[in-house]
């Protein structure tokens, strides 16, 4: 944002007239994302696209061709014989400490005496160019002894190979319940990870300092994480590391924890050699060597009545961890916490188990383990309806979290405000899903070979880290003596537009306009010690702290002008870029330079933290969110029953984001986070082979969605008039992840569209990604005989029968 001298003399008329209008840049405007432009005309740098520093090392990290085995010879002399290498190391050579696991240990920078995945570094070699590293680094001589891998979530669950203990959640007595239950369905679910495929691959540049520090420019979500693991490799207190983020080409959670291996690595070879330093991934050894999205294994026992009301469940939910720990604890947490999603579940048992595989160690993911919680549930009530020959919605709605008695979840957790209901009653009318219901039906009537489908689903998605003390955020702001601001807030701008409306949020604040502000790069030594921009709490946690800077400032500027002018504080007024001081106006420049030569503080921090929340773990319940995000979905899709391909031809959104901050921005976030989820529901599949290698390593073999896979008809609303009955800021609620699971909606049209063909009695089943050959293999089970091909869950019918 443009930060020009603002010294313009205005009449007292333009004053009076300027007073009269509403600020036009503030909260609740459709301001265009700061750096929008600069995106589009390639001028926005980029941690590749600064200039490079004199003498500047490039590195390229070896990775095993193992999925498991331990190192039996590592020798890096012939690195040493390509011109223009540096240094070659090992994890011998790391001055400090090794391990850069996030939370708990496991995570070695480079791989010490053992390889625990296919794509693990092993050495790192550092030379002036980066292809010169990388020839390098394939001459050095590794030797390795094979073990035996574990690459199956299947067979981690049944050894117990887990990374972190298993947690239940439990109210009531599920096993009574189900066995007092009209029906009982049983069955199991597998849900694919994802890639995050953000086109920005990890990439940090460092430089050494004159006092053994280092500046690290990263492109990461988590400044502080990357300041205490390079301070810790480095072996030097945290105050001489400075980290410096302007901005990510996306991150998804892809780098909260992951975007450290690179910034250690460049920081150790910049700290032996006192050269600066670039690590830049390629593409395919980025997908190869970072996390995805966990992949789940769930099963789930289910006990309803004729109306298809829960009356007792019993869900277990198995993320696939990959080796180390990394965020899996909490992940898995938020995956147990979202097995409700909208839906009360009466008698319930939930238990989560973290499994170790020799793959890379999964990561934080937009939803962060919700999505593959709320899957079950989803994939449950539409078999309830199925089975009991029901439309889907209707049960759904039947099951939503209701008055006293059915509005408490499996934690403890009271859910107040609920507006599923209202939301899903106007998208059912808006989207005409009954119409569409009975014409879609009379389409697969004459049509032998297309087939369409159609479902709404719902979205509760809580905002609030898990770890509770993740849950503050600081912020700095100046007042310069032209009236011009100075913005620095803990949160990272991806993309998402945080910086914009945090922006605007202080352009409210003192009523100017938001041209005025210039919002600087995140920065350790400007706002310490801050969360990760991830569980969509970028805006309430920063805005708040930035709001909470800027009103130290202006009532200081209030009590100024009391003492100075001798009126009330009620008769100092901020209005567009105005100050009204009982009759007599001054621009706001005017005012700021009185403030300043009385010696008025102009600069503040801010500080946040968000109230209310707590979890007990002992005891497995508690308030974890401090609010929930609601949202609905109505998707419709054509399917090929000859060869499983599909379209999606509509889709209409209703969500809530309280009173938003920026609507433009918010219905950009719902739009990207629907399509998002939607391919990871059908496109993108990851594949492994059998020794444990990533076989979808770039765009080639792993498929985001295109723009060819964006539904035909796509429309989107907020939810208006809503503002959220927490004390948010300006009663906004987070936008960024709850939207991505609205694309729950086209699996279950999906699913919808297959019911058309099957045979009686046969439940459509869809594995994700439901990619169009497991569309194809779900319509050869649904229509073979019964007595061939049983469903999953027969056991469970004959159980009810």
């Amino acid at each position: 944002m443009s930060n020009a001298s603002h010294h313009n003399t205005k009449s007292h008329e333009e004053m009076v007239a300027i007073v009269k209008h509403d600020l036009t840049t503030g909260v609740g405007k459709s301001v265009k994302h700061d750096s929008a432009a600069k995106q589009v005309t390639g001028e926005a740098i980029y941690i590749d696209d600064r200039l490079e520093f004199p003498n500047q090392l490039h590195v390229y990290a070896r990775l095993s061709t193992h999925a498991h085995a331990k190192i039996t010879k590592i020798d890096v002399t012939p690195c040493y014989e390509f011109e223009g290498v540096a240094i070659a190391i090992t994890s011998e050579d790391v001055p400090g400490q090794l391990d850069i696991g996030a939370i708990l240990p496991g995570d070695p920078l480079l791989a010490d005496g053992v390889v625990e995945y296919h794509g693990q570094p092993v050495i790192a070699v550092a030379a002036d160019d980066l292809e010169t590293a990388r020839k390098a680094a394939m001459a050095a001589i590794i030797e390795y002894e094979a073990l035996t891998p574990v690459l199956d979530v299947k067979e981690a669950l049944r050894k117990k190979h887990f990374v972190t203990e298993s947690h239940r959640q439990k109210r009531g007595d599920s096993n009574k319940a189900l066995q007092a239950a009209t029906h009982i369905l049983e069955g199991e679910l597998e849900i694919g990870g994802q890639e995050h495929f953000y086109l920005e691959t990890q990439v940090s540049s460092v430089m050494p300092t004159e006092d053994g520090g280092m500046i690290v420019y990263t492109s990461t979500q988590n400044p502080t994480e990357v300041q205490k693991l390079v301070s810790e490799v480095l072996g030097v207190a945290m105050h001489k590391v400075v980290i410096d983020m302007r901005r990510m080409g996306g991150g998804f959670g892809g780098k909260e924890t992951q975007a450290a291996g690179p910034a250690c690595m460049a920081a150790v070879i910049a700290h032996l050699t006192k050269r600066p330093t670039k690590m830049r991934l390629y593409r395919n050894e980025d997908m190869c060597t970072t996390g995805k999205r966990h992949p789940f294994y769930n099963q789930y026992k289910v006990g309803f009545d004729d109306n298809g009301v829960i009356q007792g469940i019993d869900i277990t939910v198995a993320g696939n961890c990959g080796y180390s720990p990394d965020l899996s604890s909490s992940i898995v947490d938020r995956a147990m916490f979202h097995s409700d999603n909208a839906y009360y579940l009466g008698d319930a048992t939930v238990t989560g188990h973290r499994c170790k595989t020799n793959t890379a160690s999964n990561t934080a993911y937009r939803g962060f383990g919700g999505p593959q919680g709320m899957m079950t549930i989803e994939h449950i009530v539409d078999e309830i309806a199925r089975y009991l020959n029901k439309d889907p919605l209707e049960v759904r709605k039947a099951n939503y979290y209701g008055e006293e008695g059915r509005n408490v979840t499996h934690y403890y957790q009271t859910v107040e405000d609920n507006f599923l209901p209202e939301i899903t009653e106007r998208l059912e009318q808006s989207s005409n899903y009954h119409q569409r219901q009975a014409e879609i039906t009379a389409f697969n009537e004459k049509s032998p070979i297309l087939k369409k489908g159609i479902a709404i689903t719902p979205v509760k998605f809580g905002i609030s880290f898990t770890a509770t003390f993740l849950n503050q955020a600081g912020a700095l702001v100046h007042i310069y003596t032209d009236g011009s601001i100075h913005l620095n807030h803990g949160g990272t701008e991806m993309g998402q537009g945080l910086n914009i409306k945090v922006a605007q949020i202080v352009a409210e604040e003192f009523q100017v306009d938001v041209e005025r502000i210039q919002i600087t790069a995140t920065n350790t030594d400007k706002v310490p010690n801050t969360s990760p921009t991830a569980a969509s709490s970028g805006a309430d946690l920063n805005g708040k702290a930035a709001q909470n800077a800027a009103i130290t400032i202006k009532q200081r500027l209030i009590e100024f002008a009391v003492a100075h002018f001798k009126v009330s504080p009620e008769e100092v007024v901020f209005k567009n870029g105005v100050v009204q001081i009982r009759e007599q106006l001054m621009c706001f420049d005017e005012f700021i330079q009185l403030a300043y030569v009385n010696q008025i503080s102009l600069s503040s921090t801010g500080f946040y933290r968000t109230p209310k929340i707590f979890y007990d773990h002992e005891k497995a319940r508690g308030r974890p969110f401090y609010y929930y995000a609601y949202g609905a979905s109505c998707s419709e899709v054509i399917i090929d029953t000859l060869t499983g391909e599909y379209k999606i031809l509509r889709v209409d959104i209703l969500h809530d984001v309280g009173a938003s901050l920026n609507p433009a921005i918010d219905i950009g976030q719902i739009e990207g986070g629907f399509v998002q989820g939607a391919g990871w529901l059908t496109t993108e599949e990851l594949v492994w082979n059998e020794q444990g290698r990533l076989l979808t390593n770039g765009p080639a073999s792993y498929k985001i969605p295109a723009i060819a896979d964006m539904p035909i008809d796509f429309r989107v609303e907020l939810l208006q008039n809503r503002s959220n009955p927490e004390d948010t800021v300006f009663n906004s609620k987070a936008v960024g992840e709850p939207p991505f699971m609205l694309g729950m909606s086209v699996w279950s049209a999906l699913k919808d569209a297959i019911s058309y063909v099957a045979i009686k009695g046969a439940i459509p089943k869809l594995d994700t990604p439901a990619t169009p050959e497991r569309v194809l293999k779900e319509i050869e089970r649904v229509t073979a005989p019964s007595t061939t091909h049983k469903t999953p869950t027969d056991a469970g019918k004959q159980q009810a029968n």
